[in-house]
């Protein structure tokens, strides 16, 4: 539990965001977002209020079809047992991976992430044990369900990067206008990826190998590095040991950071004619049941 400790960091980051004061992590998204000509934006979910940021292609008109970029977990902890003040990541990868895509795309902010933060109902459980949970999960597909009607969505796309990965899989069943789920460096398996680490157990969080398969109507395509330390390739391969269908590519020389945004333009492709010819420098195969 975190108790007195989540207590003091809620007091502490309240008392900074009523000061004025930003986050250096909150604003290099925003400087990210600037530079890359985003539309930012913040869009109602339940409980919360969720930061959007938007590119030119979804700025511009009703797209009809749409990406919805997640991002991971960001800093969730600052040391043993202390909720971090502020959880967003520090580097804004997953916006710089969506500046790469030339369709309709919007980035949907995590609740109490991005200096969205509502001391009445944002705690540290929210981006720590609870990072996954049912209230975090319903709060956006509830933010998603207003951005399908106001740009007249029918055709959506989740992708997902690390934790934001395990969301879009726990999102993805909840949204008849979704087609399909991509994920990169996901930790699909909650329980084995906890193990792996040894760390404390998500209580009250959702693992997405714990649930149904996914609708044979959403197309999934799975990717991870092969020197990935933080999500090793055998947890993403045992999130998806019930997903009839799904694809899944080991690609070798990345870890959990780096390289993504040299390959992104080249998944981006495969992902959208649904075929992948196999690659000689990469490991590509239907999930086995």
């Amino acid at each position: 539990t975190l108790t007195r400790a989540a207590l003091i960091a809620t007091l502490v980051l309240t008392q900074g965001l009523l000061a004025g004061c930003l986050a250096p992590a909150v604003r290099a998204y925003q400087q990210t977002a600037a530079e890359q000509g985003l539309v930012a934006q913040e869009v109602e979910g339940r409980p919360f209020v969720h930061r959007v940021y938007l590119n030119d292609a979804a700025a511009a008109r009703s797209p009809g079809r749409l990406h919805v970029y997640l991002d991971g977990d960001g800093i969730p902890w600052r040391g043993y047992a202390q909720p971090a003040l502020e959880p967003t990541a520090r580097d804004p990868l997953v916006l710089r991976l969506m500046s790469l895509d030339p369709g309709p795309a919007v980035y949907l902010g995590r609740p109490c992430y991005l200096g969205v933060y509502d001391p009445a109902r944002c705690t540290p459980w929210h981006w720590t044990h609870g990072r996954y949970s049912e209230t975090v999960v319903d709060s956006m597909v509830q933010a998603l369900h207003r951005i399908i009607d106001r740009h007249r969505v029918h055709d959506l796309t989740l992708i997902g990067y690390s934790g934001g990965g395990a969301l879009a899989m726990l999102i993805a069943p909840r949204l008849v206008a979704v087609s399909g789920v991509i994920t990169l460096a996901a930790n699909l398996d909650l329980q084995a990826w906890v193990d792996h680490h040894g760390y404390s157990p998500l209580s009250g969080s959702q693992d997405p190998a714990q649930q149904p398969p996914l609708p044979t109507r959403v197309e999934q395509w799975h990717w991870v590095g092969g020197d990935d330390r933080a999500v090793p390739p055998a947890v993403v391969e045992s999130g998806l040991a019930h997903q009839p269908g799904a694809h899944f590519e080991v690609i070798p020389a990345i870890d959990h950071a780096c390289c993504w945004e040299a390959h992104w333009p080249r998944l981006l492709v495969i992902a959208a004619h649904a075929s992948h010819a196999t690659r000689p420098d990469s490991t590509d195969r239907a999930v086995p049941q």
